[in-house]
């Protein structure tokens, strides 16, 4: 489905049965990279999420400022490879040559949110974005390359997939509320959302 020109919106593309694989999966990621506490640039003001990265590469945020890198900032290891089927995904519906660098793990509790914001470290902006949502609904709102540009709410649900790229790849977006208890995949309740990028120019 097409939200506005750029952003798509695929609900229930992932099937229970592989929302429960790649919980697994993720679980056992978990053991080598743990969930980390990101922190606002110069402020060092907690978010209100945690976060882990799988991929080559992985974003973070600290009082130094965003960036990826290739260490999980608390262990120092590198961050776990991508699942196969996350390499489908990006297959399936990025329609973009080049494989990702990073995906973007986000744990949200009850109360968690997002607010607006765009996702802007990257070198290539051809690339567009893909969003996995597993776990409890969440109000997601995406608008346009304005801060206070008009904006479109999405109720999304546990295998959800949103891609947003050309037009709207820079669009201001975020989180503004979780909806508890409406998932029972997470043994521990809340919503994890996977956001595929990729960070640099493919090589000529």
């Amino acid at each position: 489905m097409l939200v506005q020109p750029g952003v798509h919106y695929y609900p229930g593309w992932l099937s229970r049965e592989g929302q429960e694989a790649l919980v697994t999966e993720l679980e056992t990621a978990l053991e080598i990279a743990p969930w980390f506490q990101p922190t606002m640039p110069r402020w060092g003001t907690p978010f209100s999420v945690r976060m882990t990265n799988l991929g080559p590469l992985g974003w973070v945020s600290d009082k130094s400022g965003y960036r990826y890198q290739a260490l999980h900032p608390d262990t120092g290891n590198p961050w776990p490879q991508l699942p196969e089927s996350i390499r489908d995904l990006w297959r399936d519906v990025a329609d973009y040559p080049h494989p990702p660098e990073a995906c973007l793990v986000n744990y949200y509790g009850g109360k968690a949110k997002m607010g607006l914001h765009q996702d802007r470290d990257e070198a290539d902006f051809d690339a567009p974005v893909v969003s996995l949502s597993l776990g409890d609904d969440a109000l997601f709102r995406i608008g346009t390359l304005e801060r206070d540009g008009p904006t479109t709410s999405l109720k999304l649900k546990s295998g959800d997939v949103l891609v947003f790229g050309g037009p709207a790849r820079l669009a201001f977006h975020g989180i503004d509320r979780i909806y508890p208890g409406y998932s029972t995949l997470l043994r521990e309740g809340g919503r994890i959302n996977m956001t595929l990028r990729r960070v640099t120019y493919p090589a000529a």
